[in-house]
């Protein structure tokens, strides 16, 4: 959530980086509620001194004019109070849908289209062969299965099976051994967390909310990411400044419904409703979190330059942004068999859009200050469909990349 000072200040550029969103937000409404709310705020606050002085100015039993003026100063109280209630609400209600403004350096655009690619690592994987897909490929090396996960789970479900599970593992416990070393603290979270916070984090808005699978009956979300149950790990809290940054690696399964996906990514396990991520997280210090956000982007290069795989920096635009990010970097890898980069993992900052919502502070001195916290994906299920297109041999076999091996104890997955 912004400052409401922020909007004071600067409410048509508020108004105009929600739009480069898609989000129309009626900033006249806000500064009106917010008049209001600031006049009904200090009504109430000269009420209560008058309550006050009415009641040092009693000695004794008090008398029946007293005791009227008192009644009429409670009432009087009473409605402004509600008053104020009714009017912060609505004003609380239409904050929460102001999205995040965007970075200064972050390129207006409507949508994925316009997102701009920064640099290109590695040439695109060529064969003297036709390449199959991951599918083909994983079905010949049986290592995946769909059509056994679509009769017990429906579509867009699948079993890893095999090299095809270690290979999974492999690259999570790659994953923990680099971060590890980075200075991140491993985690593991829950993957449901309650509705208030889904909400708070900024998830539910911009339509994003039918995506979330939700526990009937119960107001609970599973997570599509495992930042949503990290980042609310510090709520309420006031870390210190001499601690940060806190930087967290957590592991858990997500689950999306992939809502409006229809007709895309239907073959294999690109896009699917289940899979498994490990996500980093970062808490910083108030103006530290570009240099950290270029920080979690070197990680997630080095990882895929270490894995071999051809891939591109894509610096997404204002209309791909989402609700809460500032910023975001997309690392998009090459898939041999699409001809075309597709996204792997991202990085984004959220400011202290987060904090705000959720109240997640640190101490600096004699001033308690809101953090900055950053996400980034280290490893999803997706880099095992880059890595099993661009490793594939003519005779239908699989490399492993070097840097997996010792965590499968074999060189290359081959025919049964």
């Amino acid at each position: 959530m912004l400052a409401i000072n922020r909007i004071r200040e600067k409410p048509k550029e508020i108004q105009k980086a929600a739009l480069a969103k898609g989000v129309t937000v009626d900033i006249d409404l806000v500064l009106k509620l917010d008049g209001q709310t600031q006049h009904l705020q200090r009504e109430i606050q000269q009420i209560r001194e008058e309550r006050n002085a009415l009641a040092k100015g009693i000695s004794g039993k008090p008398t029946s004019q007293q005791v009227e003026k008192g009644k009429k100063v409670k009432e009087d109280l009473d409605k402004k109070e509600e008053s104020l209630r009714i009017v912060s609400t609505e004003l609380q209600s239409i904050l929460a849908g102001v999205p995040n403004p965007s970075k200064s350096d972050v390129k207006v655009g409507k949508d994925d289209s316009e997102n701009e690619v920064v640099k290109t690592v590695g040439e695109p994987t060529r064969f003297s062969f036709t390449p199959k897909d991951h599918l083909e490929l994983g079905e010949a090396l049986d290592i995946i299965d769909v059509k056994q996960a679509a009769v017990v789970s429906g579509a867009r479900f699948y079993y890893l099976k095999n090299e095809g599970a270690l290979l999974e593992f492999a690259l999570k416990q790659f994953a923990f051994e680099t971060l590890i070393k980075e200075g991140f603290i491993p985690i593991l979270p829950p993957v449901l967390i309650k509705k208030e916070i889904m909400d708070g984090l900024g998830y539910t808005q911009m339509g994003e909310a039918e995506n979330i699978y939700a526990i009937e009956n119960e107001a609970l979300y599973l997570v599509g990411t495992a930042e949503q149950s990290i980042v609310p790990y510090h709520m309420n809290d006031v870390l210190k400044k001499e601690d940060l940054p806190r930087r967290y690696v957590g592991f858990s399964t997500a689950f999306r419904r992939e809502a409006g996906s229809y007709g895309k990514d239907t073959r294999g396990i690109f896009r699917v409703h289940q899979f498994d991520k490990t996500e980093m997280v970062s808490f910083v210090a108030q103006g530290e979190d570009d240099a950290e956000h270029e920080f979690m982007l070197s990680i997630e290069e080095k990882l895929m330059q270490q894995l071999g795989i051809p891939y591109q920096v894509v610096k997404v635009c204002t209309g791909d942004l989402g609700f809460n990010a500032a910023r975001k970097y997309d690392i998009e890898a090459w898939i041999p068999t699409q001809n075309k980069y597709r996204e792997m993992t991202s990085t984004s900052t959220v400011t202290d859009f987060q904090s705000r919502r959720l109240n997640m502070k640190y101490q600096d001195g004699d001033e308690k200050k809101y953090l900055q916290v950053l996400n980034g994906t280290v490893f999803s299920t997706r880099p095992l469909v880059a890595i099993i297109e661009n490793y594939q041999q003519e005779d239908g076999s699989v490399v492993i990349p070097e840097v997996l091996r010792k965590y499968i104890g074999k060189d290359i997955i081959t025919l049964r």
